[in-house]
C-alpha cells in the first residue's frame, strides 16, 4: 500500500512508520487507524540488506517490533513463511 495514499485517506491521524519497511504495509486498522505491515515482506526486506533468515528474524523481533510500543504502535501481520 502506497504511504502517501494512507495520509491522504487519513489527512488527521499520526502514524508510527517504521522507517525502511514503507514496502512491507499491507493497510490501515480500521478501528485503530495503526498501519499493519506484512511481516514476511518485513523479512525479505531484511534478506535483500544482506541478513541471513536467521539474522532477519532476530533483528526484525529484537529492533523493530519491541521498539514499537504504545497505543499506535504498528500492527504486524505474522504471514511468514519460514519461522
Amino acid at each position: 500500500m502506497d504511504l502517501e495514499k494512507i495520509y491522504q485517506a487519513y489527512p488527521k491521524e499520526h502514524f508510527n512508520i517504521v522507517e525502511g519497511f514503507d514496502d512491507a504495509i499491507i493497510g490501515v486498522d480500521e478501528k485503530t487507524h495503526r498501519v499493519v505491515y506484512s511481516v514476511d515482506k518485513c523479512l525479505q526486506i531484511l534478506l535483500t540488506q544482506g541478513y541471513s533468515s536467521t539474522e532477519a528474524v532476530e533483528y526484525f523481533d529484537f529492533k523493530v517490533v519491541n521498539a514499537y510500543i504504545d497505543e499506535k504502535s504498528p500492527i504486524w501481520c505474522d504471514d511468514t513463511m519460514f519461522v
